[in-house]
Order: C-alpha cells, then sequence, then structure tokens
C-alpha cells in the first residue's frame, strides 16, 4: 500500500462487527443487514447476504469447484448504521454519560438522538482465555513475592 492509499484510511472507525446497517448505495440500496467482518486495511465491511456475486471456483484435488454465490466487500462510506428508535440509517456520535461511559448515540436530521448498543457479538473471544498455569507463566508464589521495601531501600540495585 502506498503513502496515498495510507492517507485515506478512516482512522476512527463508528461501524463495528454485528451492527445493523442499510446500505445506502448500490444494486442493494435500502436494504439493511449485520456487519459480518470489518476490512479495516481497506475501508471495507462485509454485509450478511448482501453485496452478492458469483464466483468461480476452479476445482482441485481435495475441493470441488463450480460457481458459488459469495458476498462481496462493501466500501464503509456505501453503509450506515440503522437507528435502534426510529430504524432509519443515521449518523454515529460519540457521547460520555454521567458515570464517565463512552456510548455510541444516533446524530442527523430525523433521528432519536438514542443510544446505540455494542453488539453482544464483540464480547464472545474468539480464542478463550487459557484458565491453567502453562509452562512459560510465572508461578503465583513469586508474582506475590515482595522483592522491594520503599521505607528501607532494600532490593534496590546497585547503579
Amino acid at each position: 500500500m502506498g503513502w496515498k492509499a495510507a492517507e485515506k484510511l478512516i482512522r476512527h472507525w463508528k461501524i463495528l462487527r454485528g451492527d445493523n446497517v442499510m446500505i445506502i448505495r448500490g444494486k442493494d440500496k435500502g436494504e439493511t443487514g449485520t456487519i459480518k467482518r470489518v476490512i479495516r486495511s481497506q475501508n471495507r465491511v462485509i454485509v450478511e447476504g448482501k453485496n452478492l456475486i458469483k464466483k468461480h471456483i476452479k476445482g482441485g484435488p481435495d475441493h470441488e469447484g463450480g460457481i458459488f454465490t459469495v458476498e462481496a466487500p462493501l466500501h464503509a462510506s456505501n453503509v450506515q448504521v440503522v437507528d435502534p428508535v426510529t430504524g432509519r440509517p443515521c449518523k454515529v456520535g460519540v457521547k460520555y454519560l454521567e458515570d464517565g461511559t463512552k456510548v455510541r448515540v444516533a446524530r442527523g436530521t430525523g433521528t432519536s438522538g438514542s443510544i446505540i448498543p455494542r453488539p453482544d457479538i464483540l464480547k464472545i473471544r474468539a480464542t478463550p482465555r487459557p484458565t491453567t498455569a502453562g509452562p512459560k507463566d510465572t508461578p503465583m508464589e513469586f508474582v506475590w513475592e515482595q522483592t522491594y521495601d520503599a521505607k528501607t531501600g532494600k532490593g534496590m540495585p546497585d547503579l
């Protein structure tokens, strides 16, 4: 990727995987769907069941070839998040609540200004965190061992 293309990348993404969006340009204009994948390096998103194309795949020794229907990526500027109250496309703004939590809100004319919730699919980890200690993990008795005392200066290296 050249430096000109890198300049045009979206820096602050407001569309997340699992968002309910409406396609505002293209052959599926006016249809709504869920974001299946976000490709940040290309400023593109894949909407579930939309922008379908025919893909010709050559057969091989381990798989069968043929013509398959797949979802093609859409440019991020061609989709807008749907307002959860009105059901119309809207811009996404950021707001901080009284307790300091950051939330996304619906912006623009004809929108409700309501909070757009984070999709539940983002809470699911692709690879779960390990529950047992592995061979490279530090044992807990070494983690809790106090090696420095600020009052006496014990444990301070001689520089």
